[in-house]
């Protein structure tokens, strides 16, 4: 079974598993070379409460996509629990103006942002919640943390914009983490999935999971945003985070094992 010590999550927006699957030839290509799962379903609509949950396995009773300001969450996500256990952690926000930015702002969403609105956890989100600029040194160097989110902006993510304007954005920022030492070692594990879908396809959507030793894998046991908070906990090496706890591992769905 393949080691995985790093795990890196690209979120698109608002989009079924046939949609992608239709309109995205590179993330469809990656699924079929890799490995995706074909029952996975987010938590619920819309998008706010489905970027908790996989930072923090719960949607916190949030039923809307308010700011930081109205929705304060006490206790850890799973970047902050991760950081304060010794792991490393890190969140890159593309159009974001400044770290852990708590307002919108042009076509960066803040509630696409997970970690800002965790308020025990201010400044580490300050210093480890970036903006996306950083992404590609951090590749280069082989420095990518041991959990990381990429964000990509409301056009590049699919809520403004065309599918295939974020599957281009997707060959471009995935193929740069493909580049990389992480990558190359076999120590990193890539997934893309989607917040939600379009309220209209019940809430299944593509997840594709990308690692040199996958080749093929179709999992269809059922599986959500918890599973992936899961697997963010076992590859931090920390506890699961509230209802991640009672989920599978994502990671161990397609055979892959944490460190």
């Amino acid at each position: 079974m393949a080691t995985v010590t790093k795990l890196l999550v690209f979120v698109v927006e608002n989009h079924s598993l046939d949609q992608m699957r239709s309109a995205m030839p590179f993330t469809r290509g990656l699924a079929e070379r890799y490995g995706y799962a074909d029952h996975y379903e987010a938590i619920t609509h819309p998008s706010l409460p489905n970027y908790l949950a996989i930072a923090g396995g719960d949607t916190f009773g949030i039923r809307d996509d308010g700011s930081p300001a109205a929705h304060p969450l006490g206790g850890a996500s799973i970047f902050g629990r991760a950081l304060r256990h010794g792991g490393t952690a890190r969140l890159y926000a593309e159009s974001m103006g400044r770290p852990c930015q708590t307002v919108p702002a042009g076509d960066y969403a803040v509630k696409h942002n997970p970690w800002a609105y965790f308020a025990e956890e201010t400044a580490l989100c300050r210093r480890d919640d970036v903006s996306f600029s950083s992404f590609g040194s951090d590749v280069a160097r082989g420095d990518l943390p041991e959990i990381g989110m990429v964000v990509p902006d409301l056009c590049d993510d699919a809520h403004d914009c065309a599918l295939s304007r974020a599957d281009a954005w997707l060959r471009s920022a995935v193929g740069r983490a493909m580049s990389g030492p992480d990558w190359a070692s076999g120590h990193l594990a890539i997934v893309i999935t989607a917040d939600e879908d379009d309220n209209h396809h019940g809430n299944r959507i593509l997840t594709v999971v990308a690692h040199p030793a996958l080749h093929h894998v179709v999992v269809s046991r059922p599986l959500s945003h918890d599973a992936l908070s899961r697997a963010y906990a076992a590859v931090a090496r920390v506890a699961p985070l509230r209802h991640a706890a009672e989920a599978p591992d994502l990671l161990e769905a397609f055979g892959l094992a944490a460190a």
